[in-house]
């Protein structure tokens, strides 16, 4: 569109380049600012009556550094080739994860992306090579879901009293409830109305109302300006910490027990996940911490624990153990310290041994440890611990005094906890929820868009019942935008299995563990996601496809 300026308005170089405008508009092609192209310099100053050409060592001052003039031979095909590539669909649901795991979204965030997320599309990396009726297992912890669909979400709002409490009854009881395939009037489903209760429900520990205590990592500008009266007592640190270290130790028995599927330990700086043998493939206890530093394995490695490191062993780096004397670690000191010898007698030889200075041991030592050093606070750090070594973890872990931060908003305070079923000094929560009607546009006007966000650590029980739920509700069609806590993402790697698990001895064992059976199915499975979490799942006539 041409853009007059009134005090101007009388220069001739002005009118013509007007007149250009008019008839670059008449010619069939885009106007410039609304196809996206570079702006064109204002004529030269002294161009009078005839309106001569750009002047080349002139520039538009309001037009940004990147413009340049456009050729006018080119032809409309290339104005096409010219305009910026559109953000793809599932750009904005990964933004998110880029300032510090900010999940917390503006109410008119939501209205803007369904256009976005209602319209989906794969390509040939993105979906599975069959087409699947579940899920690939998702071990990492999302912070908010967003379902949409062209069925209504009224049903999850405004739980009656009755259907509130059924809810919680069910979820304390562990109540196994099978809803039919498509459910006819959602509204009018009681039913639905109390599972629907019963997947948003977790336990917490500690719980502090004014408090955000998930996620932990990254959170001291939320926490900044908070009440903390245990920051500056310490009295009231060790009462805190005594609780916190009875809850994780009710927890892990649990876990030890089959009667917890697994739970999650949140700190400042690092999240753990511990698994119930027969999880992920495995038939031990397993643990897995991220992100770690070198400084957390040499405290580990000093207790006696004894961990690998999954990602580094598969690109053919030594196995860390307690002792730290593998193999894989002892070869390769010796070629390094053979290298060494051999280029110091290379000097020796040339005769400049004195002129050179050689290194001291301190450096030689810092630079075989670099290695270690440089996958610090990245996914490559995950550690793995099996078996009994979980339970050195255990004590490890409660008496750590760097498990807790000593200064800024998150100081005296223990970590989190995290469990799909009860523990001792837990409290239960639940889940945020809450739908959204609104008018999106289409080719043939306006139609509405129904969407459902979810908010809060949601687990993975949490997600696998939610889908469940919706794929009858909304008969078999929806489509979902999942915000992963980043650091958790990796939980999803493969882990090295020595034997195959007999799926029915696995789901005897694990039946009071408190989970849906096909919940504890999805579960048992082997990760295959790799580094990488669920981002953006579709589901069309009950078959998935999905994009990580």
């Amino acid at each position: 569109m041409a853009l007059s300026v009134p005090c101007y308005s009388t220069h001739p170089s002005f009118r013509n380049a007007g007149l250009r405008r008019k008839r670059a508009r008449s010619s069939g092609a885009a106007p410039p600012l609304a196809a996206g192209l570079h702006l064109r310099p204002f004529p030269a100053a002294g161009g009078r009556g005839g309106g001569g050409g750009p002047a080349a060592g002139r520039r538009n001052p309001f037009a940004r550094l990147d413009n340049r003039p456009r050729v006018a031979a080119e032809p409309p095909d290339g104005l096409a080739r010219e305009q910026p590539e559109a953000p793809g669909p599932f750009l904005d649901s990964n933004q998110e994860n880029d300032l510090l795991w900010e999940e917390k979204f503006p109410e008119g965030t939501t209205v803007t992306e369904l256009p976005q997320t209602s319209h989906v599309s794969f390509s040939e990396s993105d979906i599975p090579s069959s087409e699947n009726t579940e899920l690939p297992v998702d071990w990492s912890i999302k912070t908010r879901l967003l379902f949409t669909s062209s069925q209504p979400f009224t049903w999850a709002d405004h739980l009656k009293a009755q259907e509130e409490a059924q809810g919680l009854v069910q979820h304390c009881r562990a109540t196994e409830v099978t809803l039919p395939k498509s459910i006819q009037d959602p509204k009018l489903s009681t039913e639905l109305r109390c599972t629907f209760q019963q997947s948003l429900i977790y336990w917490l520990h500690p719980a502090l109302s004014w408090l955000p205590l998930f996620p932990r990592i990254g959170a001291d500008r939320k926490m900044a300006g908070k009440t903390s009266p245990w920051s500056n007592d310490v009295t009231l640190q060790h009462v805190l910490m005594s609780d916190w270290s009875v809850s994780f130790t009710s927890l892990y028995n649990l876990l030890k027990t089959k009667l917890c599927p697994y739970f999650y330990v949140c700190t400042y700086q690092f999240t753990v996940l511990f698994r119930a043998a027969g999880l992920a493939g495995s038939d031990l206890i397993t643990a897995l911490i991220s992100p770690t530093t070198r400084g957390l394995r040499e405290a580990m490695r000093n207790e006696g624990i004894e961990f690998s490191l999954p990602l580094i062993k598969e690109s053919g780096h030594k196995k860390e153990t307690a002792s730290g004397t593998s193999l894989g670690y002892g070869e390769e000191q010796a070629i390094s310290d053979e290298d060494e010898e051999e280029s110091f007698s290379w000097l020796e030889e040339m005769g400049v041994q004195d002129k050179i200075k050689k290194p001291d041991i301190l450096s030689i030592k810092l630079r075989k440890e670099k290695h270690e050093v440089q996958m610090d606070h990245r996914p490559e750090s995950v550690v793995l611990v099996k078996g009994i070594n979980t339970f050195t973890l255990l004590n490890f872990l409660i008496n750590c005094k760097s498990l807790v931060a000593t200064s800024g908003p998150q100081a005296g305070l223990p970590p989190t906890l995290l469990s799909p079923v009860a523990f001792r000094g837990a409290t239960m929560q639940i889940l945020k929820a809450r739908s959204v009607n609104v008018k999106t546009q289409a080719l043939s006007g306006y139609r509405d868009q129904f969407s459902l966000e979810i908010t809060g650590p949601i687990m993975p029980h949490s997600l696998h019942s939610l889908t469940m739920l919706l794929r009858s509700s909304q008969s078999g069609s929806f489509s979902a935008v999942l915000y992963p806590h980043e650091p958790t993402a990796v939980f999803n790697i493969c882990l090295p299995v020595d034997k195959v698990l007999d799926r029915e001895v696995v789901h005897k064992e694990l039946t009071n563990c408190g989970l849906h059976p096909n919940t504890l199915e999805q579960l048992s499975q082997i990760p295959l996601l790799g580094k990488s979490s669920l981002r953006n799942v579709v589901l069309r006539d009950y078959i998935y496809n999905w994009r990580s």
